[in-house]
């Protein structure tokens, strides 16, 4: 039996419906960001859409009149519905995500349209590098893409399939290396930076680092997926009654600390390279180092030693603390229910000494 062959894609029409979904999105949040997160992430929009390396300065003038062009254009779509996506088979749904790669993969290309923090929208379309499986998930990672919106996540993880973004993480990673080389105190991202060979071929280092940090996303996401099974619907209804407060912070660290703990500490220490763990040490900042510090000093151990050992113990007892510590918060709510807010910080406040 002879093989049907896929029907073509348009590509050109595709790219314009996802286009305008991004920007609707971003006319409608826009106003949820901070105006220095709001104005770096517009000068990372306008490099990506502009195609400009990132060694590249950009024209102060031409990126303020864009700007103004651009939240005009905001201003004149963002109460317009999202666009229905035009697909061999059909019209389809901006959300229908697995409908949508089924008739998009055999092109190489790869979608997604979904919900992210603060329930902002966020879609994007681009090519497809490569599919795989792994813990019962889909695995697809992206290389360029073809539309995207302001905010650009590495990684999301949708309906049980992972959506890996290559491109945004390699200017994510250019970020922290412009950052690191403006203020040089973050003595771990140095070690990161040597690691890796920056300062003698930065092309290389940073292809390197994006080609291991694809692999961190993967383990991060794979365990917060594990933790999302372990804690249930439950915790979801604690975290969206704590939206915006220091509460959510707290249960989002609490999160991602067991995340770590269950996939990403593990894999990168199996993995054995040093640049990737210090950039992990470089990047564990905010409510998620106050909250270990014990694993900060097995850190620094680490640096004498040269041995994985007390990082693979604290790893383990991380698993239980924090697996313990969300059974916790989920009892608070339900003996206190809206007001377990102030009990849930008052108990993380206690934890904050460490393991």
């Amino acid at each position: 039996m002879s093989l049907v062959p896929p029907r073509p894609i348009d590509l050109a029409p595709l790219v314009d419906a996802v286009q305008k979904n991004c920007d609707i999105s971003d006319a409608q949040h826009a106003g949820d960001l901070t105006l220095c997160t709001f104005l770096l992430k517009m000068r990372e929009l306008y490099r990506w859409e502009h195609d400009l390396p990132f060694s590249h300065d950009l024209p102060k003038s031409e990126v303020g009149s864009w700007m103004n062009a651009r939240e005009q254009r905001w201003e004149a779509i963002g109460a317009n519905p999202f666009e229905l996506l035009p697909l061999p088979g059909g019209a389809a749904d901006p959300f229908a995500v697995a409908a949508a790669n089924r008739q998009l993969a055999p092109h190489g290309l790869v979608y997604s349209g979904g919900y992210g923090r603060f329930c902002k929208p966020h879609f994007f379309l681009g090519r497809l590098l490569r599919e795989e499986s792994r813990d019962g998930h889909r695995i697809y990672v992206s290389s360029c893409e073809y539309a995207r919106d302001l905010d650009a996540p590495p990684g999301m993880m949708l309906e049980g399939t992972l959506f890996v973004r290559t491109e945004a993480l390699r200017r994510w990673l250019w970020e922290r290396y412009e950052e690191w080389r403006w203020n040089r105190r973050n003595e771990a991202m140095g070690r990161a930076v040597a690691g890796y060979g920056f300062e003698q071929d930065t092309d290389s280092a940073l292809a390197a680092m994006t080609e291991c940090e694809t692999e961190k996303v993967i383990l991060h996401e794979l365990g917060e997926a594990r933790a999302g099974e372990e804690l249930g619907g439950a915790w979801e209804s604690l975290l969206g009654g704590l939206l915006g407060t220091r509460g959510e912070i707290m249960l989002r660290a609490v999160r991602d600390l067991l995340a770590d703990c269950l996939t990403t500490l593990p894999g990168l220490l199996e993995r054995g390279n040093a640049a990737a763990i210090h950039f992990y040490f470089a990047n564990l900042v905010g409510m998620r180092r106050k909250l270990f510090p014990a694993l900060i000093a097995e850190y620094r151990d680490w640096l004498v030693s040269g041995s994985p050992r007390g990082l693979e113990r604290i790893a383990g007892k991380g698993c239980e603390h924090w697996r313990r510590l969300a059974c916790d918060m989920l009892d608070l709510h339900v003996q206190r229910g809206d007001a377990a807010g102030a009990w849930i910080e008052q108990l993380m406040e206690s934890e904050s000494v460490g393991l």
